[in-house]
C-alpha cells in the first residue's frame, strides 16, 4: 500500500481510464466505477449508501477514479487528510459529445444521483450545467492548495506522466502515457458485461 491516497476527481469521460492505468504503472492499486456498478441498478440508491461503500473501497486501494469519486472529494478530503487530488477536465463540448455517445438513453440510478436524471440524451443542458458546476466548485474548494491538488486540461495535453509524477513525487516511467477506453474497446466491454449480466455472471 502507498502511504498517501490519490483521488481522481475529474468527471467521467475526462480520460479516467487512462489515468487509472497510468497510476497502475506507477505502482498504485486503483479502484474505479466497477466497484459501484451494481448500485447503478438500485432505484433506492442514496448518497449515504455511496459514501459508506466508498469508505470501504478506500481501505482496499491506493488510488480511486471515475464515478462516483469526483463528487466525493469533500468527504474524502476530510476523512483522509494528506491525500492527493487529481482533477482532469476537457472542453464542455467534447465532454458532452462523449457522454451522449456512450450513455445515450441508458437508465442509471448513479447518474440520476449525480446529474438529477439518468442519461444525457435529451438532457444535455442538465448534464452540462452539472459538469461545469463541478469543475468550478472543485477549483474553489482547493484554491491555494497546490501541494495536494492539481487540475489538468486534457485538450491542452497537460495530462502526462511528467505532470502527474511531479505532483505525486514519483519517478517518471520510461513508457508512453496509456490511452485506453477507446470507442471500439468500450463497446466490446459493454457488450460482454451485458451478456454476462443476462446469464447471471458478475452480478
Amino acid at each position: 500500500m502507498k502511504d498517501v491516497k490519490v483521488f481522481g476527481i475529474g468527471f467521467q469521460k475526462t480520460g479516467t481510464s487512462s489515468l487509472g492505468k497510468a497510476l497502475e504503472v506507477l505502482g498504485y492499486r486503483v479502484g474505479g466505477y466497477n466497484d459501484f456498478r451494481s448500485m447503478a441498478d438500485d432505484p433506492d440508491l442514496t448518497m449515504e449508501m455511496v459514501i459508506e461503500h466508498a469508505h470501504a473501497m478506500v481501505e482496499r486501494y491506493d488510488a480511486m477514479k471515475d464515478t462516483p469519486w469526483p463528487i466525493l472529494y469533500k468527504e474524502m478530503d476530510q476523512a483522509y487528510p494528506g491525500s492527493k487530488f487529481i482533477h482532469v477536465v476537457r472542453s464542455t463540448e467534447s465532454w458532452m459529445r462523449s457522454a451522449r455517445r456512450d450513455f445515450g438513453t441508458h437508465p442509471n440510478f448513479m447518474h440520476r444521483l449525480i446529474y438529477g436524471c439518468d442519461f444525457p440524451a435529451g438532457n444535455e443542458d442538465v448534464w452540462v450545467a452539472r459538469y461545469e458546476q463541478h469543475n468550478r466548485e472543485v477549483l474553489e474548494y482547493f484554491h491555494g492548495r497546490d501541494s495536494d491538488f492539481i487540475s489538468l486540461d486534457l485538450n491542452k495535453g497537460e495530462v502526462c506522466f511528467e505532470r502527474i509524477c511531479a505532483f505525486l513525487g514519483e519517478p517518471v516511467p520510461d513508457v508512453d502515457w496509456p490511452h485506453v477506453n477507446q470507442r471500439a474497446d468500450k463497446k466490446r466491454r459493454m457488450f460482454v458485461a451485458k451478456v454476462l449480466r443476462k446469464i447471471g455472471v458478475g452480478k
